[in-house]
């Protein structure tokens, strides 16, 4: 089985034997920038509507390649990104405002969290008022509350008799 960092290599080779952007290939596969990029390495699941649009737009994507990218992926990342300039500023950021926005998140939505699963991410340029050019970095998730533990919710806690039958007369609860 080939090393996940040998798949992005041969991808982000494609990619560059394109010469297209992220930008570029988002548009022309609406997708976002960001979930292109996640694509190319291995961060997320290509699905099978997407394929036609995908190959489209890089010719040069392989078939073994594009069954790669259809496996759910290991996402992770390495640690030592972080000294990396442009991802360190993006997490000084975060830290810097995230006391903030949690803060707002719960005065808007209550106690919970955004998700980063159901979450949709891209990044953007414009011209600032003083005409320089700014970073639009778009996070946008899903909100998650979070949840009364009631023990009467906990679906691992019921123990249901009688094999797979799921009769509401055949649960018992295991304490």
């Amino acid at each position: 089985m080939e090393s996940k960092a040998s798949v992005v290599f041969r991808l982000l080779a494609v990619k560059h034997k394109s010469g297209k952007s992220h930008s570029e290939i988002a548009e022309e596969t609406g997708l976002t920038n960001v979930y292109v990029g996640q694509l190319l390495r291995r961060q997320a699941q290509l699905k099978p509507s997407t394929v036609p649009k995908l190959k489209a737009s890089l010719p040069d994507l392989t078939d073994d390649l594009i069954q790669e990218m259809m496996n759910p992926p290991m996402r992770s990342y390495d640690p030592a990104i972080i000294s990396e300039p442009a991802i360190y500023r993006l997490n000084e950021a975060v830290m810097h405002f995230g006391e903030s926005i949690k803060e707002i998140i719960n005065e808007d939505f209550g106690d919970g969290i955004m998700s980063a699963i159901d979450f949709y991410s891209s990044v953007d340029k414009i011209k600032g008022v003083d005409g320089k050019d700014r970073v639009i970095v778009t996070f946008d998730g899903k909100y998650l509350p979070h949840s009364e533990m009631r023990v009467e919710d906990m679906v691992s806690r019921i123990n249901i008799k009688g094999g797979q039958s799921q009769n509401v007369h055949s649960i018992e609860r295991v304490y």
